[in-house]
């Protein structure tokens, strides 16, 4: 299985060095892939431009992949989008994995001038331009010469594309597209299981091959002092009372286990195998998302362990 991560600390305060610092880290201690996502207007570390802190995270590192959890296609021109992705996959040697997304805050869409009800036709119509321009098509047809994309991806004939899928709207566009769908981290495991036959569905209809690709996103705990994870699971068990109010409009009942991995190492490691079981899940991504305060010392052995006990 593949087990890649996100930053144990972000935020404003966090710069490129201890962001290089953890991917390093990270790399050492066996992960794959290095996550981050995108944010706007966010009043404590909003994350505007993820590929720019991870060409960071590629100056530190020389194995692990650089990847987006929810690079915002509607905010972007197609040619710039494609060019920057280009640049990053250069500069890292090939490790980029680009997850795609279309946003879902009102305020964001407003600020950027983009139409809500169009988000998903724009995400579409940019990503085929992007496709587009790095396999090399012309970007501009002239009677002198063609105008070509420069440079292009390290990756060929892309880097690979994962879409963040919150619905079954965009689990339909994703299924399509035949993409891999990641799913958010606050998704219970039935809602994983019905999407990932929608996601499956929607590709038999149109007549493109199902993704082979399984990724799922878990705030994820570990460690053998008792007292820490009860004060984790209790702050696990609060968030999960206001995700299913916020997100789910209090629909379904939601307990921490439903989306949260907590526990010490052989609970962990059988959660996971449980996960893999029964969703098919070939890449754990690991989060601290919704965990609350806590000393960045334990969220770094936390981090550790999980690539001791699940590598």
């Amino acid at each position: 299985m593949h087990l890649g991560l996100t930053p144990w600390r972000i935020g404003s305060r966090v710069n490129a060095q201890e962001l290089g610092r953890q991917g390093a880290l990270a790399e050492s201690w066996g992960y794959r892939s290095f996550w981050l996502p995108e944010s706007h207007f966010a009043a404590d570390g909003a994350i505007p431009d993820p590929l720019m802190l991870l060409a960071a995270v590629a100056a530190h590192t020389s194995t692990i992949r650089l990847a987006t959890t929810s690079y915002l296609l509607p905010l972007r021109h197609p040619l710039q989008a494609a060019e920057q992705v280009a640049v990053l996959d250069r500069l890292s040697d090939g490790r980029v994995i680009l997850g795609v997304g279309r946003g879902y805050q009102p305020a964001m869409f407003d600020a950027f001038a983009v139409s809500r009800k169009d988000k998903r036709r724009i995400f579409e119509w940019c990503l085929g331009e992007m496709i587009q321009a790095w396999q090399g098509k012309p970007v501009l047809k002239r009677e002198d010469e063609p105008v070509l994309l420069s440079p292009l991806p390290v990756q060929k004939p892309h880097p690979p594309i994962w879409v963040a899928a919150f619905g079954p709207k965009a689990l339909a566009q994703a299924g399509k597209l035949g993409l891999p769908y990641l799913a958010s981290p606050m998704e219970p495991v039935q809602r994983l299981r019905d999407n990932y036959q929608r996601l499956g569905e929607a590709s038999d209809q149109a007549g493109v091959p199902r993704p082979t690709e399984c990724p799922i996103m878990r705030t994820l705990f570990i460690s053998e002092d008792a007292a820490l994870l009860a004060r984790v699971r209790e702050q696990l068990e609060r968030s999960a009372r206001q995700i299913a109010l916020s997100r789910f409009r209090g629909g379904i009942s939601l307990a921490a286990d439903d989306w949260a991995i907590v526990g010490e190492p052989n609970e962990v490691r059988d959660k996971v195998a449980a996960y893999a079981e029964q969703l098919g899940m070939t890449h754990l991504i690991v989060t601290r998302l919704r965990i609350g305060r806590m000393e960045p010392g334990a969220l770094e052995s936390s981090v550790r362990m999980a690539a001791e006990v699940l590598g």
